[in-house]
């Protein structure tokens, strides 16, 4: 695209996976802090195109470590408002990914990057070139950013002291689409930023539904789609409601089928298990399925120990991700928990029985007061006999499902009961004897006769040779 950076620039390095064993530096991520930041300023506050870092370059930095970074981004111009923040901070995943040899993934203060081995090799040495580029285009792309500068820092302290202000902002934004529910308007939005990463992944953003990344509500969407109608955010009108508990509309389904290339056809926002929202992988929670209990659990980036089906973030991250329709998991926004249509088709808050607890204390205000000390966190349970064993003691209300269930398997034994034993037939299993399993292709049941009857259902039946014996002949 330019010849002025050391490196190729084209959006065909959208997807550019960098392996642990390419990789020169690590920053941010899952082991480490940082965050993403944009801010609307004046235009007389801003020098176009400057760039300061704060800590070691890339040059200072020790092949193999992984640092602290945070990128913070000022824009100006007569169209440059607040609230379109959150939709320029979300395109600095875009347009990174067009940097060869640099790999960003996630948002916010979830950020991750990794350099490789072979940009070092052809002269990346500094932040530098890759903010300027970074700015380039930004500016190309969207056009109503007249001016704008960049701040990028690697000193840990610094990252630290800021980041209590930073998550402070991203809550300020979130906590306007509380009083908006999905209901209340004709229009969705659907944003497509993931699908270099996850080809199939259909993200809808509603009032009740924040995006799987967290960076974009329901006004964000409105802003980019109105400022940059081609743009990766757009207008999803939703339609007939269809299903209004599971969240189910026939616009958001005609969205799914176009924007997945087909791959799927229906997405009910707010179930967990028919037709779940796909999950991109730049999810900050997962949701997953204990069947063994019946609940369902969720557990997030900063969470590094096994949960308690012996699964990582990371192990069911990969699952989950890569735009997927995934019944038992499911990626979401934190914001998403605040909403009242969490998961509704399924319980909602109700049907959560663990999380932990750095988790369960950032929403704990959004948390229904009755279920609130029954929700397990790693302090309670790690595994899964001491949280059944926890549910049981907080009288969760999952436990009197798991109670009905045992009283209506009882009945349907005991109604199934035969009135009179069964008499021992030549021919025919006695009863407390094991059936051997049918081969496939063969089904099994009890004949009126009391024998066995043989149903073979798409079978091949191949004969090589019959032999007809009469009774009472020699083998």
């Amino acid at each position: 695209m330019t010849d002025e950076f050391p490196f190729e620039l084209s959006p065909m390095f959208e997807g550019e996976r960098i392996r642990k064993d390419d990789v020169y530096i690590e920053l941010a991520g899952p082991k480490s802090k940082g965050f993403e930041l944009v801010r609307a300023a004046e235009m007389d506050e801003i020098e176009d195109g400057g760039f300061t870092l704060l800590g070691p370059d890339i040059s200072g930095m020790v092949e193999g470590d992984r640092y602290p970074f945070a990128m913070i981004y000022r824009i100006a111009g007569e169209a440059v408002e607040p609230d379109l923040e959150a939709i320029v901070e979300r395109r600095n995943h875009d347009f990174q990914n067009y940097i060869s040899g640099l790999m960003h993934l996630n948002q916010r203060y979830d950020i991750w990057l990794r350099i490789g081995k072979d940009a070092v090799a052809k002269g990346l040495d500094s932040f530098e070139p890759i903010a300027k580029a970074t700015m380039m285009l930004f500016k190309n792309e969207l056009p109503f950013i007249e001016k704008m500068d960049a701040l990028y820092i690697t000193d840990p302290e610094e990252i630290k002291k800021r980041l209590p202000d930073v998550k402070a902002i991203y809550e300020a934004r979130d906590a306007r689409t509380r009083g908006l529910h999905d209901e209340d308007v004709d229009t969705f939005y659907g944003c497509t930023l993931c699908q270099s990463f996850a080809p199939t992944n259909v993200c809808v953003v509603t009032p009740d539904r924040v995006s799987l990344c967290g960076a974009i509500n329901w006004f964000d969407g409105r802003a980019a789609a109105k400022v940059d109608p081609e743009g990766p955010q757009f207008a999803i009108e939703k339609g007939e409601c269809l299903d209004e508990i599971s969240g189910e509309y026939a616009g958001v389904n005609e969205s799914a089928a176009s924007l997945s290339q087909g791959e799927y056809s229906r997405i009910k926002l707010h179930s967990f298990f028919e037709y779940p929202h796909t999950s991109c992988g730049c999810f900050e929670v997962v949701g997953f399925y204990i069947p063994e209990l019946d609940v369902i659990a969720w557990v997030d980036r900063d969470y590094a120990k096994p949960a308690p089906n012996g699964l990582t973030f990371a192990n069911m991250a990969g699952q989950t991700g890569g735009g997927k329709q995934i019944v038992g998991f499911l990626g979401i926004g934190i914001n998403y928990f605040r909403s009242p249509k969490f998961i509704a088709a399924d319980g909602g808050w109700n049907r959560v029985g663990w999380m932990p607890k750095h988790l369960k204390d950032r929403v704990l205000d959004d948390i229904p007061g009755d279920i609130v000390d029954a929700i397990a966190t790693e302090e309670d349970a790690n595994d899964l006999d001491s949280l059944k064993a926890f549910l049981i003691e907080k009288n969760h209300p999952i436990v009197s499902k798991w109670e009905e269930k045992e009283a209506e398997k009882e009945k349907r034994a005991e109604f199934e009961k035969p009135a009179v034993p069964a008499a021992v037939v030549p021919g025919v299993m006695p009863a407390g004897v094991p059936a051997m399993p049918l081969p496939a292709g063969f089904v099994g049941s009890v004949g009126s006769g009391g024998g066995v009857r043989l149903i073979l259902k798409n079978a091949k039946i191949s004969i090589g040779r019959v032999i007809v014996k009469q009774d009472g002949d020699e083998d």
